[in-house]
C-alpha cells in the first residue's frame, strides 16, 4: 500500500535518485561506521547507506513507516520522537570506547529542524559528523558570516560548536510531494576544541544580544553583562550581527563572567 505523506510530520520524501547518489557521496559511508539516520521515511537514502555500512540504526516517528522498516534485516528501528532520543547512549552502544565516533544523517522534518539541531548540540562531543537535508534558508542562516542579513542567533549557537558548510543544493522537484521551498544539505563537524562556555549562559547572552539586532550592543547587552558580573573587556559599540561567533577575543585578555567559583569565557568577542 502506498504511504500517504502526513502533513503533521512534515513529510516530503526524497525521490530523485541523482540527488540521493550525490548525498551519499558527500556522506561517504564506510563499512562498519556507527551511523544513525533521522527520519528514514521511504528509505530512499537508507538503502544505499545500509548497502555500504552493513548495518544502520534509524529513528522514525511514523508508526506505519517504522513497521515497514522493521522488515529490513540490516536496520535497527527506533520508533520515537527524535527529541526524546539519547544520542549519548546510542554513541556508547554503537561505538563503545571510540570517543567522538557517531555519525548522524537525515532528511529532517523542516517544521522542527531547529529544535532537532539544538537537541543534538548537547551530544556534539560524541559525534564525528552530521549531514542533514534542511530548508536552504535555514542552512543559509547556519553558515552565515557576520555583518550579513542571515547572521543571527542560530549562526552563533551552531558556529560556536561546529564547522559547517553547505555541500549540495536540492530543488523542490526532488521530493514527493515537493515542498514550497528550496532545500540543501549541510555538513556539520563538531570542533575538537570549542571555546569553553556554559551553553545555557551563551544561549541567554545570544538571545539578549540579538533581541534588537539593529541597535548597538550597549543598548541590548550592556545591562545584561553588568547583571552577570562580567569583568572582561568587550566592545559594545557594535551591533550583534557584526560580532563573529568563534574564537576568543584578543581584546578580552582574560576577562570573564563571575559565576560562583567558576568563570565562563565569552565566545562572541573577536
Amino acid at each position: 500500500m502506498k504511504h500517504v505523506p502526513r502533513k503533521r510530520f512534515g513529510q516530503h520524501f526524497l525521490s530523485d535518485e541523482g540527488i540521493v547518489d550525490a548525498i551519499v557521496r558527500e556522506i561517504a559511508p564506510r563499512a562498519g561506521d556507527p551511523m544513525v539516520e533521522i527520519g528514514p521515511g521511504l528509505a530512499a537514502l537508507t538503502q544505499p547507506l545500509v548497502e555500504r555500512l552493513g548495518h544502520l540504526t534509524v529513528v522514525e516517528l511514523d508508526r506505519d513507516l517504522a513497521a515497514r522498516l522493521r522488515s529490513h534485516g540490516q536496520l535497527r528501528v527506533i520508533e520515537s520522537d527524535v527529541l526524546k532520543v539519547d544520542f549519548g547512549a546510542l554513541a556508547q552502544e554503537l561505538a563503545p570506547g571510540q570517543g567522538a565516533a557517531l555519525r548522524v544523517v537525515g532528511n529532517l522534518p523542516y517544521n522542527i529542524s531547529t529544535p532537532i539541531l539544538f537537541h543534538l548540540l548537547g551530544f556534539a562531543a560524541q559525534i564525528a559528523d552530521q549531514h542533514f537535508m534542511l530548508q536552504k534558508e535555514v542552512i543559509d542562516r547556519m553558515v552565515a558570516s557576520p555583518a550579513t542579513a542571515d547572521y543571527g542567533r542560530l549562526s552563533v549557537m551552531l558556529q560556536w560548536r561546529y564547522a559547517m558548510e553547505n555541500v549540495l543544493f536540492v530543488p523542490p522537484e526532488s521530493f514527493d510531494p515537493p515542498p514550497r521551498v528550496d532545500s540543501a544539505v549541510v555538513r556539520m563537524v563538531p570542533r575538537a576544541q570549542p571555546a569553553a562556555v556554559r551553553p545555557q549562559l551563551l544561549e541567554e547572552l545570544v538571545q539578549t544580544a540579538f533581541s534588537q539586532r539593529r541597535k548597538l550592543l550597549r543598548h541590548t547587552l550592556g545591562k545584561w553583562l553588568d547583571s552577570k558580573g562580567f569583568a572582561g573587556s568587550f566592545d559594545t559599540q557594535r551591533r550583534a550581527e557584526e560580532v563573529p561567533a568563534v574564537g576568543l577575543a584578543q581584546e578580552q585578555a582574560g576577562g570573564g563572567f563571575g559565576h560562583g567559583n567558576s568563570r565562563v569565557w565569552l565566545t562572541l568577542m573577536v
